[in-house]
């Protein structure tokens, strides 16, 4: 179907603006770093500007970056009113511009904004330059587009029931970064800055228990409504670690006969409000029900406490995995 939104930084804004009218479907404009007339960034180009006339084409240089520019894109250029256009948009308007913008001053977002009916709305991108290259600059302008295109983006139709599994692809951005997609549902998967990442999305180690903490905590939900249990708020806090096999007495038929390390799993679940030792036993069976542990524990350890006791983030992230083996090495070492 044809775009809902148009999207435009610097020239590409001016091209938005000169074609916009002419995509009845598109609801929404936003332009970043828009000249108000197409001759103030042409004239960037300096001596440049010559030699496409005369050749056809040139590389030209705005913002430390090189651009190639062809005869015919100069032609349309100069060809563009864009102050009738953007008077006559006819759209909803999102002007975003760099006050300290050197290549396109911020007196042309002034211009734009003005020409412009409404709805409008303008922001600012203090301390980004124009081709806002600064990750953070570049962060924050996304969050703004996507808040603000949210009210004219239509819904996404439902995914077809059939369609099963996950396609994951490389974004490009970064090293490790890979877009996920599971039916309706995106997400991003990215590994630590440590490491050569973005840090834009958990890492692949982190998705099996964020997969078990999820699911035990709606199978838990499904007995309470099941049983009519008046059940407080749930939360389960799920961390992984390698442990030794020979020295894990609660890893169960798991670390039997191996040698070297298996994986563990310590899952801690939080009920608010009293829960008494009866309820407690009951909670673990049924945590160990969701399809996801059991997938787990077929190759893992999967060790399941209930506690009346909130763990923050702060000690979530804080503690260290705990195991008999890790407290007889902290003994030994003591």
């Amino acid at each position: 179907m044809a775009p809902s939104i148009l999207v435009g930084h610097s020239l590409g804004a001016a091209a938005v603006f000169a074609a916009a009218a002419d995509i009845p479907e598109a609801k929404a404009v936003m332009s970043i770093g828009a000249p108000a007339d197409v001759s103030h960034v042409l004239g960037q180009f300096g001596g440049s500007l010559r030699e496409i006339r005369e050749k056809g084409a040139a590389q030209v240089t705005l913002a430390g970056r090189s651009f190639t520019i062809t005869r015919s894109f100069v032609e349309d250029a100069e060809g563009q009113r864009l102050h009738d256009r953007i008077g006559k948009l006819g759209k909803a308007l999102l002007v975003m511009h760099a006050p300290l913008d050197a290549i396109v001053g911020i007196d042309n977002a002034t211009r734009i904004f003005l020409a412009a009916k409404h709805p409008k709305s303008f922001v600012s991108l203090d301390d980004a330059d124009h081709l806002l290259s600064d990750a953070n600059a570049a962060t924050y302008a996304a969050r703004v587009i996507a808040a603000w295109a949210s009210k004219y983006v239509p819904d996404a139709p439902p995914a077809p029931l059939e369609r099963v599994g996950v396609l994951v692809r490389e974004t490009g951005q970064g090293k490790y970064q890979n877009a996920i997609v599971a039916g309706r549902h995106r997400l991003i998967a990215d590994e630590p800055i440590g490491v050569g990442g973005l840090d834009s999305g958990p890492n692949p180690t982190t998705t099996s228990p964020l997969r078990s903490g999820a699911c035990t905590a709606m199978t838990l939900r499904i007995y309470a409504e099941h049983k009519k249990l008046a059940l407080g708020r749930v939360s389960v806090a799920v961390r992984h670690g390698k442990v030794t096999a020979q020295h894990c007495s609660d890893c169960g038929a798991v670390a039997e006969g191996q040698e070297g390390r298996v994986d563990r799993f310590e899952r801690t679940i939080t009920v608010e409000g009293h829960v008494d030792a009866g309820l407690k036993d009951k909670l673990v069976e049924i945590a160990g029900k969701c399809p996801v542990h059991r997938t787990l524990e077929a190759a893992s350890a999967v060790v399941t406490t209930v506690t009346a006791n909130a763990v923050t983030e702060q000690q979530f992230s804080q503690k260290p995995l705990s195991s008999p083996c890790t407290q007889r090495n902290n003994a030994r070492r003591a």
